[in-house]
C-alpha cells in the first residue's frame, strides 16, 4: 500500500508517512508555523515527532564485497538532512578517524534521498543547502556518494558505482544503568531532588529536569569518580549552541560541554569538550533522545600552604563508554565558574542554559 502519493502536498505526505511508521491510529497533530521555528521534543515516544526523527540516527554496514562503512544522519529541519559517511564504521567502533563523506538529504514521499554535498558550505549553517557537518569543506576523503534511507536501512552507491547496504542501529552505552558501588553518594535515583538546589522531579518519568535553569548539588566535593546519564532534546531546526546546550561543571570550576553535537567534528564547545580548553579525542555524541553517559574521574587542583596553586586539575572522561579525555590537565577555570580559588571543594553544577535537559542515575564516589 502506498500512502505517500504524488498528488498530495509534501507536508501532508510527511504527516501521513509519520503516522504509518509510528503505527498510530490517531492523526499526528500538525505544527503551526510558529511552532516549527521553536519545536522541541523531549520524549522519544512522543507521537508528534516528525518522520525526520525516524530517519536521523546511525547506520552501519559494508560496501559490497569489502570495507565496513558507518553513517550518521543529522536532521536539519522539515525534510532536510545531512549524512556523514565514515569509512571503517561509526565513531568509537571502527571509523578511521580521518575521512568523511558528506551527502545532502531530502525527504521524498516516505524516504530520504541523498546526493553528494557540494557548493559553498559553512560549518553549522542555518540553511540546510549551505550546512556542513565538518569545519573543513570538502572534508578529507570526500567523494560523490549517493543513497536512499527509509528509517530502517540505507542503500547507496560509492563514487565508482559499488553498492553499499547499511542497517539502522541504536547504540547503548555499556555503562548505562550502572549500579552505584558501596560507599557511593547517590545524588539522584528518581525518588527525590533532596541532593540538589533547584531542578524538578518529573512525577511521571521520575527524571531530574533542569527546565532550562542551572541546578547545583547540596554537597561540595574535591576528588571523585562520578557517573550520570543525560537525555538531549530533539531540536532539528536549531544549530550550534542552540541545540540542547548544557554543561557539567566539575567543582563548579571546569565545564564539560553537554550539547547535541551528533555527527559533527567534536570540538571544545561541543559535547564532551572541556569548554574553550580541549577537544574530545572522538565525538561520541549519540543522536538526540537516546540516553548517554558520562563517567568521570576527577582530581582537583592542588594549593600549597600559602594558597598558591601548584598543580592543575586533571580529568579522565568516558563518553558512552569510550575514553575521550585521559588524565587531561586542565589549565584553569572555564567560563561561568564560581569565584573561589582553584583547589577548593565545590559543588557540581548541571547547566540549564534555556534547554530542557533530563538526567538520571547520578552517583559519586569520593576519593580518599
Amino acid at each position: 500500500m502506498k500512502l505517500c502519493g504524488g498528488g498530495w502536498t509534501w507536508y501532508f505526505a510527511m504527516v501521513a508517512c509519520a503516522a504509518f511508521f509510528a503505527g498510530l491510529a490517531a492523526d499526528v497533530p500538525e505544527l503551526t508555523a510558529a511552532d516549527k521555528t521553536t519545536a522541541v521534543w523531549t520524549d522519544p515516544q512522543d507521537p508528534t515527532l516528525p518522520l525526520e526523527f525516524k530517519i536521523q540516527g546511525e547506520y552501519a554496514g559494508r560496501i559490497e564485497g569489502g570495507a565496513a562503512l558507518g553513517c550518521q544522519v543529522i536532521a536539519l529541519g522539515p525534510g532536510a538532512f545531512q549524512a556523514v559517511l565514515l569509512p571503517g564504521g561509526l565513531p568509537g567502533d571502527g571509523w578511521d578517524g580521518q575521512n568523511k563523506i558528506l551527502m545532502d538529504g531530502r525527504l521524498e514521499d516516505c524516504q530520504a534521498t541523498f546526493q553528494p554535498a557540494d557548493g559553498e558550505r559553512k560549518y553549522l549553517a542555518g540553511n540546510p543547502q549551505e550546512f556542513s557537518a565538518t569545519r573543513q569543506f570538502p572534508p578529507t576523503g570526500h567523494k560523490p556518494y549517493t543513497a536512499t534511507a527509509c528509517g530502517e536501512a540505507m542503500k547507496g552507491k560509492t563514487d565508482d558505482g559499488q553498492p553499499f547496504a547499511l542497517k539502522k542501529v541504536v547504540r547503548r552505552s555499556p555503562t548505562e544503568g550502572a549500579t552505584p558501588p558501596d560507599g557511593a553518594v547517590v545524588l539522584f535515583d528518581g525518588s527525590n531532588t533532596d541532593q540538589w538546589s533547584g531542578g524538578r522531579l518529573d512525577e511521571a518519568t521520575r527524571l531530574l529536569n533542569t527546565d532550562g535553569r542551572d541546578i547545583r548539588s547540596q554537597q561540595k566535593f574535591h576528588d571523585f569518580v562520578i557517573h550520570f546519564e543525560f537525555l538531549l532534546p530533539y531540536r532539528p531546526e536549531a544549530r550550534g549552541q542552540g541545540r540542547g546546550n548544557s554543561g557539567f561543571y566539575l567543582v563548579d570550576h571546569y565545564e564539560v560541554q553537554i550539547l547535541d553535537s551528533f555527527g559533527l567534528d567534536g570540538v571544545n564547545n561541543e559535547c564532551g569538550g572541556i569548554y574553550t580548553k580541549a577537544d574530545p579525542k572522538v565525538n561520541m555524541c549519540f543522536p538526540p533522545l537516546i540516553w548517554q553517559t558520562y563517567d568521570a574521574e576527577f582530581t582537583n587542583a592542588v594549593r600549597d600552604a600559602d594558597g598558591n596553586k601548584v598543580a592543575n586539575a586533571r580529568l579522565t572522561l568516558r563518553h558512552n563508554g569510550v575514553t575521550i579525555h585521559e588524565n587531561l590537565e586542565i589549565s584553569g577555570p572555564t567560563g561561568g565558574h564560581r569565584n573561589e580559588p582553584e583547589g577548593t571543594p565545590g559543588v557540581l553544577k548541571l547547566q540549564g542554559h534555556g534547554n530542557p535537559l533530563q538526567f538520571r542515575n547520578v552517583w559519586i564516589v569520593e576519593k580518599k
